[in-house]
Protein backbone atom coordinates (compact mmCIF):
# COMPACT_ATOMS: atom_id res chain seq x y z
CA UNK A 1 0.00 0.00 0.00
CA UNK A 2 2.69 2.22 0.80
CA UNK A 3 4.32 1.16 -2.53
CA UNK A 4 1.16 1.88 -4.51
CA UNK A 5 0.44 5.67 -2.93
CA UNK A 6 4.35 6.43 -3.64
CA UNK A 7 3.59 5.29 -7.44
CA UNK A 8 0.13 7.32 -7.33
CA UNK A 9 2.41 10.63 -6.48
CA UNK A 10 4.63 10.43 -9.11
CA UNK A 11 1.67 9.46 -11.49
CA UNK A 12 -0.72 12.49 -10.79
CA UNK A 13 1.80 15.07 -10.43
CA UNK A 14 4.34 15.14 -13.14
CA UNK A 15 4.60 13.75 -16.51
CA UNK A 16 7.95 14.60 -17.51
CA UNK A 17 9.35 12.54 -14.69
CA UNK A 18 6.77 10.28 -14.42
CA UNK A 19 7.04 8.82 -18.38
CA UNK A 20 11.14 8.97 -17.85
CA UNK A 21 10.46 7.13 -14.20
CA UNK A 22 8.80 4.26 -16.32
CA UNK A 23 12.13 3.44 -18.08
CA UNK A 24 13.95 2.65 -14.94
CA UNK A 25 14.06 -1.66 -14.04
CA UNK A 26 12.59 -2.72 -11.16
CA UNK A 27 13.50 -2.27 -8.06
CA UNK A 28 15.03 1.16 -8.76
CA UNK A 29 11.40 2.38 -10.27
CA UNK A 30 9.77 1.98 -7.48
CA UNK A 31 12.74 3.38 -5.07
CA UNK A 32 12.20 6.89 -7.39
CA UNK A 33 8.68 6.73 -6.55
CA UNK A 34 9.10 6.40 -3.20
CA UNK A 35 11.83 9.64 -3.11
CA UNK A 36 9.64 11.53 -5.71
CA UNK A 37 6.11 11.35 -3.56
CA UNK A 38 8.56 12.68 -0.60
CA UNK A 39 9.86 15.15 -2.38
CA UNK A 40 6.73 16.18 -3.82
CA UNK A 41 4.57 16.25 -0.46
CA UNK A 42 7.04 18.50 0.69
CA UNK A 43 7.03 21.07 -2.05
CA UNK A 44 3.14 20.81 -1.77
CA UNK A 45 2.80 21.94 1.79
CA UNK A 46 4.94 25.25 1.17
CA UNK A 47 3.72 25.87 -2.47
CA UNK A 48 -0.34 25.88 -1.70
CA UNK A 49 -1.42 29.18 -2.72
CA UNK A 50 -3.88 29.34 -0.56
CA UNK A 51 -4.04 32.42 1.60
CA UNK A 52 -5.98 30.58 4.29
CA UNK A 53 -2.98 28.82 5.28
CA UNK A 54 -0.62 30.80 7.16
CA UNK A 55 3.19 30.42 6.97
CA UNK A 56 3.24 28.96 10.97
CA UNK A 57 1.03 26.68 10.10
CA UNK A 58 2.83 25.28 6.96
CA UNK A 59 6.23 25.60 8.81
CA UNK A 60 4.85 23.33 11.43
CA UNK A 61 3.28 20.93 8.69
CA UNK A 62 7.06 20.67 7.45
CA UNK A 63 8.42 20.08 10.85
CA UNK A 64 6.02 17.76 11.48
CA UNK A 65 6.73 15.65 7.83
CA UNK A 66 10.36 16.25 8.54
CA UNK A 67 10.05 14.57 12.24
CA UNK A 68 8.24 11.80 10.88
CA UNK A 69 10.72 10.95 8.15
CA UNK A 70 13.61 10.91 11.28
CA UNK A 71 11.45 9.10 13.43
CA UNK A 72 10.95 6.49 10.57
CA UNK A 73 14.42 6.11 9.56
CA UNK A 74 15.10 5.17 12.73
CA UNK A 75 12.34 2.81 13.05
CA UNK A 76 11.45 1.47 9.40
CA UNK A 77 7.63 2.66 10.19
CA UNK A 78 5.56 5.48 9.35
CA UNK A 79 1.88 5.80 9.48
CA UNK A 80 2.11 8.22 6.96
CA UNK A 81 2.35 5.63 3.90
CA UNK A 82 4.37 8.44 1.84
CA UNK A 83 7.20 8.64 4.45
CA UNK A 84 6.74 4.77 5.31
CA UNK A 85 7.49 4.04 1.36
CA UNK A 86 10.23 6.97 1.63
CA UNK A 87 11.74 4.78 4.73
CA UNK A 88 11.93 1.89 3.32
CA UNK A 89 14.30 3.21 0.46
CA UNK A 90 16.31 5.04 2.39
CA UNK A 91 17.35 2.50 4.66
CA UNK A 92 17.29 -0.29 1.74
CA UNK A 93 19.79 2.12 -0.35
CA UNK A 94 21.89 4.73 1.99
CA UNK A 95 19.59 7.52 1.68
CA UNK A 96 21.07 9.51 4.79
CA UNK A 97 20.29 12.70 6.71
CA UNK A 98 23.32 14.31 4.74
CA UNK A 99 20.48 14.38 2.00
CA UNK A 100 17.51 14.68 4.01
CA UNK A 101 18.01 17.68 6.22
CA UNK A 102 19.65 19.93 3.45
CA UNK A 103 16.00 19.20 1.34
CA UNK A 104 14.10 20.56 4.05
CA UNK A 105 16.12 23.87 4.53
CA UNK A 106 15.37 24.54 1.12
CA UNK A 107 12.10 23.42 1.81
CA UNK A 108 11.77 25.70 4.57
CA UNK A 109 13.56 28.32 3.34
CA UNK A 110 10.34 29.00 0.58
CA UNK A 111 8.45 29.81 3.49
CA UNK A 112 10.62 32.37 4.94
CA UNK A 113 12.69 33.77 1.99
CA UNK A 114 11.23 35.91 -0.95
CA UNK A 115 14.27 36.61 -2.76
CA UNK A 116 18.18 35.43 -3.20
CA UNK A 117 21.35 36.48 -3.17
CA UNK A 118 23.68 34.21 -5.22
CA UNK A 119 25.09 32.20 -2.07
CA UNK A 120 21.22 31.61 -0.68
CA UNK A 121 20.20 30.65 -4.44
CA UNK A 122 23.17 27.94 -4.53
CA UNK A 123 22.14 26.50 -1.43
CA UNK A 124 18.30 26.13 -2.11
CA UNK A 125 19.24 24.62 -5.69
CA UNK A 126 21.55 22.42 -3.68
CA UNK A 127 18.81 21.07 -1.13
CA UNK A 128 15.73 21.24 -3.35
CA UNK A 129 17.61 19.42 -6.27
CA UNK A 130 20.61 18.50 -6.55
CA UNK A 131 20.23 16.11 -3.51
CA UNK A 132 17.50 14.35 -4.97
CA UNK A 133 19.37 13.85 -8.28
CA UNK A 134 21.91 12.49 -5.02
CA UNK A 135 19.06 10.45 -3.59
CA UNK A 136 18.49 8.75 -6.90
CA UNK A 137 21.88 7.92 -7.53
CA UNK A 138 22.16 6.10 -4.34
CA UNK A 139 18.77 3.67 -5.82
CA UNK A 140 20.95 3.61 -8.60
CA UNK A 141 23.99 2.21 -6.92
CA UNK A 142 22.11 0.18 -4.46
CA UNK A 143 20.29 -1.89 -7.51
CA UNK A 144 23.05 -2.82 -8.99
CA UNK A 145 25.04 -3.42 -6.12
CA UNK A 146 27.74 -1.06 -6.94
CA UNK A 147 30.36 0.88 -4.76
CA UNK A 148 28.74 2.93 -2.58
CA UNK A 149 31.82 5.13 -2.20
CA UNK A 150 33.90 4.68 -5.37
CA UNK A 151 31.02 4.96 -8.35
CA UNK A 152 28.89 7.07 -6.09
CA UNK A 153 31.71 9.97 -6.00
CA UNK A 154 32.27 9.35 -9.72
CA UNK A 155 28.73 9.66 -10.49
CA UNK A 156 27.47 12.20 -8.32
CA UNK A 157 28.77 15.58 -10.18
CA UNK A 158 26.61 14.60 -13.02
CA UNK A 159 23.38 14.01 -10.59
CA UNK A 160 24.01 17.15 -9.04
CA UNK A 161 24.33 18.79 -12.37
CA UNK A 162 21.35 17.10 -13.37
CA UNK A 163 19.37 18.08 -10.83
CA UNK A 164 20.67 22.24 -10.74
CA UNK A 165 19.33 22.37 -14.13
CA UNK A 166 16.15 20.68 -13.82
CA UNK A 167 15.37 23.18 -11.02
CA UNK A 168 16.43 26.24 -13.19
CA UNK A 169 14.78 25.39 -16.15
CA UNK A 170 10.92 25.22 -13.80
CA UNK A 171 12.45 28.60 -12.45
CA UNK A 172 12.28 30.05 -15.73
CA UNK A 173 8.78 28.27 -16.66
CA UNK A 174 7.17 29.29 -13.28
CA UNK A 175 8.08 32.68 -13.41
CA UNK A 176 4.61 34.48 -13.41
CA UNK A 177 3.44 31.66 -11.00
CA UNK A 178 6.24 32.59 -8.43
CA UNK A 179 5.92 36.13 -8.73
CA UNK A 180 2.15 36.59 -8.99
CA UNK A 181 0.76 33.63 -6.24
CA UNK A 182 3.93 32.60 -4.26
CA UNK A 183 5.06 36.20 -4.61
CA UNK A 184 8.67 34.31 -4.78
CA UNK A 185 12.14 35.55 -7.03
CA UNK A 186 14.84 32.63 -7.46
CA UNK A 187 16.71 34.34 -10.02
CA UNK A 188 19.47 36.69 -7.78
CA UNK A 189 19.03 40.03 -9.31
CA UNK A 190 16.26 39.16 -11.43
CA UNK A 191 13.28 41.83 -11.81
CA UNK A 192 10.48 38.67 -13.01
CA UNK A 193 8.54 41.98 -13.76
CA UNK A 194 11.19 43.00 -16.19
CA UNK A 195 12.20 39.77 -17.74
CA UNK A 196 14.21 40.21 -20.95
CA UNK A 197 15.49 37.90 -23.64
CA UNK A 198 19.06 38.85 -22.43
CA UNK A 199 17.80 37.46 -19.51
CA UNK A 200 16.61 34.92 -20.70
CA UNK A 201 20.00 33.22 -22.62
CA UNK A 202 22.28 34.41 -19.71
CA UNK A 203 19.98 31.59 -17.66
CA UNK A 204 19.98 29.14 -20.22
CA UNK A 205 23.32 29.23 -21.25
CA UNK A 206 23.90 28.29 -17.31
CA UNK A 207 21.50 25.50 -17.63
CA UNK A 208 23.36 24.55 -20.99
CA UNK A 209 26.61 23.90 -19.24
CA UNK A 210 24.66 22.17 -16.51
CA UNK A 211 23.26 19.80 -19.17
CA UNK A 212 26.25 19.09 -20.83
CA UNK A 213 28.05 18.21 -17.83
CA UNK A 214 25.11 16.20 -17.00
CA UNK A 215 25.12 14.49 -20.21
CA UNK A 216 28.97 13.52 -19.83
CA UNK A 217 28.10 11.08 -16.49
CA UNK A 218 25.10 9.21 -18.13
CA UNK A 219 26.56 6.50 -20.11
CA UNK A 220 28.94 5.86 -16.92
CA UNK A 221 25.72 5.05 -15.09
CA UNK A 222 24.05 1.49 -14.45
CA UNK A 223 22.25 -0.30 -17.12
CA UNK A 224 19.13 -0.39 -14.97
CA UNK A 225 18.57 3.60 -14.76
CA UNK A 226 20.34 4.90 -18.08
CA UNK A 227 17.90 5.13 -20.20
CA UNK A 228 15.59 6.42 -17.87
CA UNK A 229 18.27 9.44 -17.46
CA UNK A 230 18.86 10.03 -20.46
CA UNK A 231 14.89 10.46 -21.35
CA UNK A 232 14.71 13.00 -18.46
CA UNK A 233 18.06 14.71 -19.74
CA UNK A 234 17.42 14.73 -23.58
CA UNK A 235 13.28 16.16 -22.65
CA UNK A 236 14.58 19.03 -20.19
CA UNK A 237 17.15 19.77 -23.04
CA UNK A 238 14.33 20.08 -25.62
CA UNK A 239 12.46 22.16 -23.06
CA UNK A 240 15.61 24.63 -22.81
CA UNK A 241 15.48 24.95 -26.66
CA UNK A 242 11.84 25.29 -26.83
CA UNK A 243 11.99 28.55 -23.91
CA UNK A 244 15.19 29.57 -25.78
CA UNK A 245 13.13 30.27 -28.60
CA UNK A 246 10.34 31.36 -27.33
CA UNK A 247 10.14 36.02 -26.64
CA UNK A 248 11.11 36.69 -22.91
CA UNK A 249 7.55 38.45 -22.82
CA UNK A 250 5.66 35.79 -23.54
CA UNK A 251 7.57 33.37 -21.31
CA UNK A 252 6.40 35.84 -18.22
CA UNK A 253 2.83 35.12 -19.27
CA UNK A 254 2.65 31.53 -20.54
CA UNK A 255 4.03 28.45 -19.63
CA UNK A 256 6.50 26.81 -21.95
CA UNK A 257 5.90 22.67 -22.27
CA UNK A 258 7.07 20.37 -24.49
CA UNK A 259 3.76 18.45 -26.21
CA UNK A 260 3.51 15.17 -25.06
CA UNK A 261 4.01 12.96 -28.53
CA UNK A 262 7.51 15.09 -28.38
CA UNK A 263 8.38 12.98 -24.79
CA UNK A 264 6.66 9.82 -26.14
CA UNK A 265 9.34 10.35 -29.02
CA UNK A 266 12.26 11.18 -26.89
CA UNK A 267 11.57 8.59 -24.42
CA UNK A 268 11.43 5.65 -27.21
CA UNK A 269 14.75 7.06 -28.92
CA UNK A 270 16.38 7.13 -25.59
CA UNK A 271 15.90 3.26 -25.23
CA UNK A 272 17.10 2.78 -28.60
CA UNK A 273 20.37 4.72 -28.02
CA UNK A 274 20.49 2.54 -25.21
CA UNK A 275 20.47 -0.72 -26.86
CA UNK A 276 22.84 0.28 -29.80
Amino acid sequence: MASASASLVIRNYSTSFGLASRLLAKPVRIHVAHAYALVRIADEIVDNPDPGVPVDARDRMLTWLQDDVTHALLTGYSSNLVVHAFALTARECGIGHELIDPFFESMRMDLHRTTHTPETFDRYVYGSAEVVGLMCLRTFIAAEQLDQVKDYERLAPGAQRLGAAFQKINFIRDLADDKDLLHRSYFPGLDPDNFQDADRDRILDDIDADLAAANAVIPGLPGSSRPAVRAAHDTFAELAARLRATPAEQIRRQRVRVPNPVKLRIAASSRYKDRR
